[in-house]
C-alpha cells in the first residue's frame, strides 16, 4: 500500500508522472471530494472539507450508528493515499480519492453522516483505530486472523495479490516459488511483505538464497526501487499492480500468477460498536447497485465484487 517525495533524478520524476500522484507530505490530510474522478478524468477535486452527507442516511442503518459517532456526524475514514486506484490524492495534492474514498462515503451517507478521508501510512492505521484517532480504516486493507485479533473488519471484496517487473531488462518467474533469491519491493506492514517474508522462510528450509524484502513507508517506494533496478520484483493487490502496469506505458509489466485471493476488509476498532452499522451499510450498497458503480468507476475488475452473502464481519479464512 504510495506517497511521494520530491525527486532528485529524471527517472524518479518520470515514476512521478505515470504513477498518477500529486507529490504530496504522507502526513497530509484531507477529505475525499464528491467529485472525485479517476485520473485520467479531467473534472477538477475539491478541496473543501466536506466528504459526504446525507439528511439522516437510511433509517435501518442509521439506527444502528453508536451515539458517539452520531453525535460528531462525523465518520473519520482512514487511507494511504499511495495505492491508485483504491486510494490516492487527487492533482490538488490532498484530497484523497479513489475506490475507497467513494465506498466511505457512500457508506457513511447510508449512516446519516459525512465521510472526512484522511491520509495516513498504511501500517500506522490499524494503531491509529486502536488508539481511537480513526473510526474505519478504509485502505485495501486484507482480511486475516492475525489483523482480526485487533481490529473488526466489514468484509467487501476479494482480491488475490500479484508480482510486477520491468518490462524491459526485468525477471521471470512463474509463481510465488520462484522469488527465491530475488529482491522483492513491499509497502511496510502489508499482506504482501509478510507473504514475500514467509516464502523466504519457505526457501532457505529448502536450501535455496532468501528472498530480500525491501519494505517501503508507501507503495510509491516500492515503485520507485523496481523502476531504478533497485528490486527485481514489486508485489503488490492485484488491482492496484494492474492500474500500475496500465499507467506506466509499458514500463511494467505483470508476471507469475496471482496468490492468495482473499477478503478486503474495512478496518473498525474493537469495542466501538461501529462495526454492525457498517456490515448493514454495506450490504445495503451492494444490494441497492452502489457498490457496484463505484467499482465500475475506478475500473477495477468486476471479479472482485462479492455478493451480500459474502458481506460479513471478520470473514478472513487465514
Amino acid at each position: 500500500m504510495l506517497n511521494w517525495r520530491k525527486p532528485l533524478l529524471a527517472a524518479l520524476i518520470v515514476s512521478c508522472v505515470v504513477f498518477v500522484a500529486a507529490c504530496g507530505s504522507s502526513n497530509s490530510s484531507s477529505s475525499a471530494s464528491s467529485s472525485a474522478a479517476p485520473a485520467s478524468s479531467s473534472s477538477s477535486t475539491s478541496t473543501s472539507a466536506a466528504s459526504s452527507s446525507s439528511s439522516g442516511g437510511n433509517p435501518a442503518v442509521a439506527k444502528l450508528v453508536p451515539a458517539a459517532i452520531k453525535s460528531k456526524g462525523t465518520l473519520t475514514v482512514a487511507a494511504d493515499a499511495s495505492y491508485a486506484p483504491d486510494e490516492y490524492f487527487a492533482p490538488d495534492g490532498h484530497t484523497v480519492i479513489g475506490m475507497d474514498a467513494d465506498l466511505s462515503k457512500a457508506l457513511a451517507a447510508a449512516m446519516g453522516l459525512k465521510a472526512n478521508v484522511v491520509n495516513s501510512t498504511f501500517d500506522s492505521i490499524i494503531p491509529g483505530l486502536a488508539a481511537g484517532k480513526f473510526d474505519m480504516g478504509a485502505s485495501s486493507f486484507s482480511d486475516n486472523k492475525t489483523r482480526e485479533k485487533t481490529v473488526d473488519f466489514v468484509d467487501y471484496a476479494s482480491v488475490g495479490e500479484s508480482f510486477y517487473t520491468k518490462a524491459q531488462g526485468g525477471t521471470t518467474i512463474a509463481s510465488i516459488a520462484d522469488i527465491c533469491g530475488k529482491t522483492v519491493a513491499v509497502e511496510k506492514g502489508t499482506t504482501e511483505e509478510a507473504d514475500a517474508g514467509t516464502q523466504s522462510g519457505k526457501c532457505t528450509k529448502a536450501g535455496k538464497p532468501a528472498v530480500k524484502v525491501l519494505s517501503f513507508t508507501d507503495q510509491n517506494g516500492a515503485n520507485l526501487a523496481v523502476a531504478s533496478g533497485r528490486a527485481q520484483l514489486g508485489f503488490a493487490d492485484t488491482p492496484v499492480t494492474v492500474y500500475q502496469v496500465t499507467k506506466t506505458n509499458g514500463q511494467f509489466k505483470i508476471v507469475g500468477a496471482a496468490y492468495a485471493t482473499g477478503p478486503y476488509g474495512l478496518a473498525i476498532p474493537k469495542g466501538s460498536g461501529l462495526a454492525p452499522a457498517v456490515l448493514a451499510a454495506m450490504k445495503m450498497l451492494v444490494a441497492n447497485g452502489q457498490y457496484a458503480a463505484i467499482i465500475k468507476k475506478w475500473k477495477l475488475p468486476a471479479s472482485i465484487e462479492i455478493p451480500v452473502s459474502a458481506v460479513k464481519i471478520n470473514g478472513a479464512t487465514s
